[in-house]
């Protein structure tokens, strides 16, 4: 093909492209207790996860001891938790550990197939997809690729990205994937996928059969602990500068930022609270700093006058001697001298004879060196706090401190984690056949329904154990969720409600540290929680 050819750069471009695929395997690390050790030193917890990669590392190198060569086959792990749980550096330590390339392109708010398969070489600006960057990037044929937000596709007038994955992580048919731009099989089964979700259910369900799923759970606070503590804290005060021996952050401290400032899943609210807290402390020392360089100033400039003293005081004393061996002199500018001279001597001579002036001056070269090394440790603790991070941002969420008939806590669960909310039960009015039932709280459809089935089984228990107490046929009653700006939906809150019903027909209060939830049916049976 001649250069004067319309499509010689487009082809050109194709055959480079084509040719910088790599066919060469990175040598990968089959040491189980080496890829441990550098799986703990990233991060604390997520056993699950560690234990995984141990087991694809273990399969690999008893693969290779009956087949003659070691290699890991292409897997597709799929992340899934809350945000701020580690999903995506997990997938760096794993690359680490297993001594693979690592790349990483998020598809959230993807909606166009070409970013995945690639253009076809007749549009204008034509691109390979991103597998084919990937290869290019890294030069090994088995990197770990890490998939971001796979939960958040997006779908638009492009085509569907979900549907184009389906072809990229099927082990089955991942051997021969076909890029549009090349227009020729890559081989993409010795690449180790890993994809991160929030919400599992919203990636679609052909997508999802093909992935192996491993929840993160959020931590607890004894983890979160160990995380500031071993990690957050030590790489947050390396990167201010700042050495180990000039700041303390207690446990108490620590303890309450958790608790009353970073009330969340994971720990990305945390790292940034510590940051801010170091950044602070930071400021304080230089600012200290500066002080200091002025009063090492005010002290370099006092040694300095008492040594021109000493001096001047030497030079007129030797003045004084070499004009006193001259021949003719003026008797009245002699005389002049001679006095002068006999000032600096016993200048000289009560400086000189004062033994203290060396000891000041060590002393003074003392103090310099003092305010030089001087190093102010700077305490953090729950009595200074929200002098670093401000006013406390959450609360303790019990409102009662004992619980009144009719109220209960239940949990329930959240994108971000889990929470606890109270369910609250009064009476408006008593009559003769005016029972009833209202509910607010901006609840879905599911939930309001689940609200009459456990107002409906709460009269059914209620027969049955007090069959002469007519409550729930003569009482209007009002349900309530608290926290009425915030929607609320799914099934899981039945048995709290059922008991907040009994608890008020009953008049019999519920213990103040008991939460519970779990769905409920007609006949009284308590379900695995659903929503």
């Amino acid at each position: 093909m001649k250069k004067e050819n319309w499509g010689y750069c487009t082809s050109l471009g194709s055959l480079q492209v084509c040719e910088s695929q790599p066919l060469h395997l990175r040598d990968e690390n089959f040491d189980v207790l080496g890829a441990q050790k550098i799986l703990d030193e990233d991060h604390y917890g997520l056993t699950d996860v560690k234990e995984r990669i141990l087991e694809f590392i273990a399969v690999g190198k008893l693969r290779g001891s009956s087949q003659g060569v070691c290699y890991m086959a292409g897997k597709i792990i799929c992340l899934s938790g809350p945000p701020g749980v580690g999903k995506t550096s997990i997938g760096r330590s794993i690359a680490r550990a297993l001594n693979r390339k690592f790349f990483r392109f998020s598809v959230g708010g993807l909606v166009d197939v070409a970013e995945i398969k690639g253009h076809r070489r007749t549009y204008i600006g034509a691109m390979p997809g991103k597998m084919v960057q990937c290869l290019k990037n890294v030069g090994t044929a088995n990197p770990l690729v890490l998939i971001d937000e796979i939960d958040k596709l997006g779908r638009g007038h492009a085509g569907d990205p979900a549907s184009a994955l389906l072809e990229l992580l099927d082990p089955e048919q991942n051997a021969n994937f076909l890029d549009h731009y090349l227009d020729v099989p890559i081989d993409l089964s010795k690449v180790l996928f890993v994809c991160t979700a929030n919400v599992i259910e919203m990636i679609p369900n052909p997508l999802l059969d093909r992935m192996e799923v491993i929840a993160i759970a959020g931590y607890i606070t004894d983890e979160k602990m160990h995380i500031a503590r071993d990690y957050l804290e030590k790489a947050t005060r390396e990167a201010c500068g700042i050495k180990p021996e000039q700041v303390e952050v207690t446990d108490a401290a620590l303890l309450g930022l958790i608790e009353n400032y970073c009330r969340e899943a994971g720990v990305r609210n945390l790292q940034k609270h510590i940051e801010k807290i170091y950044r602070k402390i930071a400021l304080h020392l230089v600012r200290k700093g500066a002080s200091n360089e002025t009063e090492l100033a005010e002290i370099v400039e006092s040694n300095e006058e008492k040594v021109d003293i000493v001096d001047e005081s030497s030079k007129s004393s030797s003045g004084s001697e070499s004009q006193s061996d001259g021949e003719l002199i003026d008797e009245s500018s002699q005389d002049q001298k001679v006095e002068s001279s006999a000032e600096a001597e016993k200048i000289s001579s009560d400086l000189l004879a004062d033994d203290s002036l060396p000891n000041q001056l060590v002393d003074a070269k003392d103090d310099e060196s003092d305010v030089t090394n001087k190093v102010e440790k700077v305490i953090v603790d729950s009595t200074n706090l929200a002098d670093y991070v401000g006013k406390p941002v959450f609360h303790a969420e019990r409102i009662y401190n004992q619980t009144p008939v009719g109220v209960v806590m239940g949990l329930a669960w959240t994108a971000m984690g889990g929470s606890t909310l109270y369910i609250e039960t009064t009476q408006v009015e008593q009559g003769e056949g005016k029972g009833a039932l209202h509910i607010t709280g901006q609840l879905g459809d599911v939930m309001k329904e689940s609200a009459q089935i456990a107002h409906t089984l709460a009269r059914a228990i209620l027969l049955e154990k007090e069959p002469d107490n007519p409550f729930f046929a003569n009482t209007k009653l009002h349900l309530h969720v608290p926290a009425g700006a915030t929607p609320k939906d799914g099934p899981s809150a039945g048995c709290t409600m059922m008991t907040s019903l009994l608890s008020l027909a009953m008049k019999k209060p519920v213990k103040k540290d008991l939460a519970m939830t779990g769905e409920v049916t007609l006949t009284g049976k308590i379900l695995p929680i659903g929503g």
